[in-house]
């Protein structure tokens, strides 16, 4: 059996498009620049350090006193030599005051007076540390400043702008077209 078969072959429209670009041309000459920076005002006080060494105490350890330092210790021993004895004679008045009690205060007395005490042995370094005082006072450092401000001087230059517009061109290149045909089809059934 044959049937008829309608066949549309169509061709699309195309649009042409012709441009011409925009040509923008711009130029920027430099800035006139001056610029002038004034010394800053500096001023700068100091005062001096001090540095002390007091060794007084260090040459006394090795027997390098002052007439009055030896005066004044010489002064103070004999003192309390005279308290030390005061004090020894009292106690043996009063050990001798109370003889009928047990003991032998006469010949305890006659030996404690008759030989010295033993002198005590010991290590001593000379001079003793820490003996001598040291005191140091740093400088005292002022420092003022007055800083000036720069004179900036600037002018500006307009910029250099040349600019042509672009164009477009729009055209038809191709019509559309359509194309219509029969066919006839052998169909099997």
């Amino acid at each position: 059996m044959k049937i008829p078969q309608i066949r549309l072959d169509s061709t699309n429209a195309q649009i042409g498009l012709q441009t011409k670009n925009a040509v923008n041309h711009i130029e920027q000459p430099k800035a006139d620049l001056s610029i002038e920076q004034p010394k800053a005002e500096l001023s700068i006080q100091t005062t001096r350090s001090k540095l002390t060494i007091d060794q007084t105490q260090a040459r006394a350890d090795v027997d390098l006193k002052s007439v009055f330092r030896r005066t004044e210790e010489s002064a103070q021993r004999g003192y309390q030599d005279l308290l030390e004895g005061i004090a020894r004679r009292a106690q043996q008045g009063n050990e001798l005051m109370k003889i009928e009690n047990k003991g032998n205060p006469i010949a305890n007395q006659a030996i404690q007076n008759g030989h010295k005490p033993m002198k005590e042995f010991g290590l001593k370094f000379i001079p003793s540390a820490g003996s001598v005082k040291i005191n140091y006072e740093p400088a005292q450092v002022e420092i003022d400043w007055e800083p000036q401000k720069p004179i900036i001087d600037v002018t500006v230059n307009k910029p250099i702008y040349d600019y042509e517009p672009g164009k477009v061109d729009v055209y038809l290149e191709r019509k559309n077209d359509l194309k219509i045909s029969f066919e006839m089809v052998d169909i099997k059934a």
